[in-house]
C-alpha cells in the first residue's frame, strides 16, 4: 500500500510539476523581457520629447531612468554614444532595442542572473510543495497500512488458534466492514467448531464407556474358561485368543478415546515385530482354516519398530481381514526397511482395488463391497495417531502398507 500510493503521487508530481515548472519558467522569462522592451520604449519617448523640444541629450537627464542592474544604450546620429548603468555581466543578456523617427536608437539589457535566481526560487517551491506532497502521502499510507495490517495479523492468529484446535471466538471488531465480516465469519466458525469437537469428545467419551464396561465383562469370562481346568485344551486355547482380542480391543478403545482428548499423540516405543506377525498368525488361523486360505509372512525378521504393539496389531487385522473379505488367495505379509523407515506390507491374489476407488478407500463410507466402509479410514487413523501411516502401494494386485519407524541400532536378519 505504501508503495503504490507514493508511486500514485510520484506519478501525479511528474504530471502537473514539471509542465508547471516549464510554464513558469518561460512565464518568468517572458515577464523579464517585457520589462526591458517597456525600459527601451519608455527611453525612446524621453529621447524623442528632448529632441522635438531641441532639448540637450545627455546621460545626465536619463540617469534615474535605468533601474540598478540594467544597462541601456542610446544612440543619436551626430551626437557621442550615451550609455546608462553598468553592461550586465555573463552571457545572453535579455535586450530590447527601439529606433525613433530622427534615427535615435535605444537598446536595454538586463543580466539573466536575476531572472535564473527567480526560476530558482521558483522551482525551489515547486520542489518543497512535492516533497510535502510525498511526505503527506508516504504518512496517510503508513497510517493506513497499520490500521489495514493490525486487523489482518490479529485475523490471521485467530485462524491459526482454529487451526491448532482452539475454537474460543475473539468477538474483536476493527471499524473497516470487510475485515468485521471476515471477524465475524471467524467467530462464527469458531463456535461451530467449538461444538463439533464438544459434540464428538462426548461421543468417543461414551462410546468407550458403553464399550469398556461389556468388553470388561466379556474379558473376565474368557479368563473364567481359561482357568477351567477340565475344559479340552482347544477350548482353552481359543479362549485365551480371543482374550487376547479382547485386550487389544480395549486398548484401541482407550487410544481412540486418548486421541480425542489429546492432539499431540502418545510417545511410540520400540517393539519387536516378529511378536506382532506371530500373534496375527495365532489369531488368524481357525479362520484361514475355515476358508481354505493360507496367511504367508516373509521378509526380515527381528525388525525393532515405533509404535505400540496394540495399535499395530489392530491395523494389521484391519488390512488381513479386509483381504479375506474382498480378496483371495494366499495372504502375504511381508516385511522390509526403507530408509529409517520399517515396511509391513500385506497383500492377496484377489482381483485388487478398483481403479476409481484408488486412495479413496481410506475414506470413510467408501466400500468395494456391501461393508461400512470404516475399517480402513480407521486403521489409517490409527497408525497416523502412532506415529506411522498406512498407504495403498498397488491397486493389482492389492498391496497395503504399513510405514514404521524403526530402531536403527537393531539388525534386521
Amino acid at each position: 500500500m505504501i508503495n503504490s500510493l507514493l508511486g500514485v503521487v510520484l506519478v501525479v508530481v511528474v504530471v502537473f510539476c514539471v509542465p508547471l515548472a516549464l510554464v513558469e519558467k518561460q512565464t518568468i522569462v517572458d515577464s523579464a523581457q517585457n520589462r526591458v522592451d517597456a525600459a527601451a520604449v519608455r527611453l525612446l519617448d524621453l529621447v524623442d520629447n528632448r529632441l522635438a523640444n531641441s532639448e540637450p541629450v545627455t546621460g545626465e537627464h536619463f540617469g534615474t531612468q535605468v533601474a540598478e542592474g540594467s544597462y541601456a544604450e542610446i544612440r543619436i546620429p551626430g551626437q557621442p554614444l550615451i550609455t546608462l548603468g553598468t553592461p550586465p555581466t555573463g552571457s545572453r543578456p535579455l535586450t530590447a532595442t527601439e529606433s525613433g523617427a530622427r534615427g535615435e536608437t535605444v537598446t536595454a539589457e538586463q543580466s539573466r542572473s536575476d531572472v535564473e535566481h527567480e526560476i530558482g526560487n521558483m522551482l525551489l517551491l515547486l520542489g518543497l510543495v512535492a516533497l510535502l506532497a510525498v511526505q503527506a502521502a508516504v504518512a496517510l499510507a503508513v497510517w493506513q497500512a497499520r490500521r489495514l495490517a493490525r486487523p489482518l495479523t490479529d485475523l490471521a492468529e485467530t485462524a491459526e488458534r482454529l487451526g491448532s484446535g482452539d475454537p474460543r471466538p475473539r468477538d474483536r471488531r476493527y471499524g473497516v466492514p470487510e475485515l468485521d465480516r471476515v471477524a465475524e465469519v471467524l467467530d462464527a466458525s469458531a463456535e461451530r467448531i467449538g461444538r463439533m469437537l464438544t459434540a464428538e469428545r462426548r461421543l468417543a467419551a461414551d462410546a468407550s464407556h458403553q464399550l469398556r464396561t461389556p468388553l470388561t465383562a466379556l474379558s473376565m469370562r474368557l479368563e473364567e474358561i481359561t482357568a477351567l481346568a477340565h475344559q479340552p485344551e482347544t477350548v482353552r486355547e481359543e479362549a485365551g485368543i480371543a482374550l487376547q482380542q479382547v485386550e487389544r480391543l480395549t486398548d484401541v478403545v482407550q487410544r481412540l478415546l486418548t486421541n480425542q482428548r489429546d492432539s499431540h499423540g502418545p510417545t511410540a516405543g520400540g517393539f519387536d515385530l516378529d511378536e506382532v506377525l506371530k500373534q496375527q498368525r495365532e489369531e488368524w488361523a481357525a479362520t484361514l482354516r475355515g476358508s481354505q486360505r493360507r496367511l504367508l509372512i516373509e521378509g526380515l525378521t527381528g525388525v525393532t519398530a515405533l509404535g505400540t504393539p496394540g495399535t499395530v496389531s489392530q491395523v494389521l487385522a484391519t488390512l488381513i481381514e479386509n483381504s479375506l473379505m474382498h480378496g483371495a488367495g494366499t495372504v502375504t505379509v511381508r516385511v522390509r526397511t526403507s530408509g529409517s523407515s520399517a515396511v509391513v506390507e500385506v497383500q492377496d491374489e484377489g482381483a485388487g482395488v478398483p481403479a476409481e476407488l484408488g486412495n479413496r478407500v481410506f475414506e470413510r463410507t467408501v466400500s468395494g463391497r456391501n461393508s461400512t466402509g470404516i475399517g480402513l479410514a480407521v486403521a489409517r487413523d490409527l497408525a497416523e495417531a502412532d506415529g506411522g501411516r498406512l498407504e495403498l502401494l498397488s491397486l493389482r494386485p492389492p498391496v497395503f502398507a504399513i510405514f514404521l519407524g524403526r530402531v536403527t541400532g537393531a539388525s534386521p536378519r
